[in-house]
C-alpha cells in the first residue's frame, strides 16, 4: 500500500538541525520511536553527522527528515502542519508548552468554538496544531 510521509528538509545553514528536530520530537512525544538513521559520514557531501534521511514516528504519524547540504531561498512554511489530536487537556497543554518554546504561538490555546486548540511554530520551524480528540 502506498503510504503518505511528511519529508522535512532542514537547512544547517540556517542554524536548523535535523537531528536536534528529531531528538526533541522524540523527547516531547512520549510515543515516539527511531525507524531509520542515515547520516552523512567524513566523505560528505554533507558535513559529518547531519542527516542523510532519517525517519521517527511521533503520535502515530511517520516523519521523514534531511539536511540540505544545499542553502535553498526558501524555508518551511507555516501554511503547511501537523495536526496533533491530543487525549486530554492536560497533554494538549503539555504538547503546546514544549512545542513552542523559543517558537511562534499563531493561536494561543483557546476555545474557538470548535473546542480547545492552538497553533504554533516550533523552533525548528515546523508548524503543529493541537487540539482535542474528543472535541
Amino acid at each position: 500500500m502506498n503510504q503518505a510521509v511528511p519529508f522535512i528538509t532542514l537547512q544547517p545553514s540556517r542554524g536548523q538541525s535535523a537531528a536536534e528536530a528529531m531528538e526533541t520530537y522524540l523527547e516531547v512525544f512520549a510515543d515516539g520511536r527511531v525507524i531509520l538513521d542515515h547520516r552523512y559520514g567524513s566523505e560528505g557531501p554533507g558535513a559529518e553527522g547531519t542527516v542523510i534521511m532519517s525517519e521517527i514516528e511521533v503520535a502515530g504519524q511517520r516523519l521523514r527528515f534531511s539536511d540540505s547540504f544545499v542553502a535553498h531561498e526558501w524555508d518551511i512554511t507555516p501554511g503547511v502542519s501537523l495536526m496533533v489530536d491530543c487525549e486530554s487537556t492536560g497533554e494538549l497543554e503539555r504538547l503546546f508548552a514544549a512545542l513552542s518554546e523559543q517558537g511562534t504561538v499563531y493561536m494561543p490555546l483557546d476555545d474557538y468554538g470548535f473546542g480547545p486548540f492552538g497553533w504554533v511554530g516550533d523552533r525548528f520551524g515546523l508548524t503543529w496544531q493541537l487540539g482535542l480528540a474528543s472535541a
